[in-house]
């Protein structure tokens, strides 16, 4: 790409990776969109504060595969080769192994909490709510447009927000920082 620019958006049309075009208000753009900023929120976690070395190449890795989800969604769903799709299956167990392995470092959650603490905290519980906004709009896909075949997407996403979640905690735990408790 020569420039920045195309202007074949301004008119509020787009295209997808084959070409086809869409207008803009689509609900694929949406998920796109959301995806985009969730990515940038993850680069605040990896800027911010945070010395563990361990956590930081995790999100790296994170924001790799959410640039490769955008491409695979981002292709018309007749040419979605079905094995890019179901590595999802896979990569559902890696986010179930980083949680379980960072759970083990937090104590019991017995309450809600409030997102709240750390700023690196903060960031990744932001990071959660913009990943559930994603699962929103891909189920909304799904359900619209008939796109089964997005299903383990779906998993994926259900998971990295529970590890988002977990992170979240972890951050504070790292700072010493005390969750708050949700109460009425």
């Amino acid at each position: 790409m020569a420039k920045i620019y195309t202007k074949t958006g301004d008119n509020g049309e787009t295209s997808l990776y084959f070409g086809e075009r869409f207008f803009k208000s689509e609900n694929i753009f949406d998920i796109l969109g959301n995806l985009d900023e969730l990515n940038s929120f993850l680069g605040l976690t990896y800027t911010s504060r945070s010395k563990d070395k361990k956590i930081k190449a995790l999100v790296i890795k994170l924001q790799r595969e959410l640039f490769n989800l955008g491409a695979v969604l981002a292709i018309s769903k007749e040419k979605t080769p079905l094995n890019e799709i179901q590595q999802y299956e896979k990569k559902v167990k890696e986010l179930e192994r980083h949680i379980d392995e960072i759970d083990k470092k937090l104590p019991a959650l017995k309450n809600f909490i409030v997102p709240s603490g750390e700023i690196n905290a903060v960031y990744f519980h932001v990071a959660r709510a913009i990943c559930r906004r994603v699962e929103r709009h891909l189920v909304k896909e799904v359900k619209n447009n008939r796109r089964t075949d997005l299903i383990p997407i779906i998993k994926y996403i259900n998971r990295l927000s529970d590890l988002l979640f977990t992170l979240a905690r972890y951050s504070n735990k790292l700072s010493d920082k005390k969750e708050i408790v949700w109460g009425r």
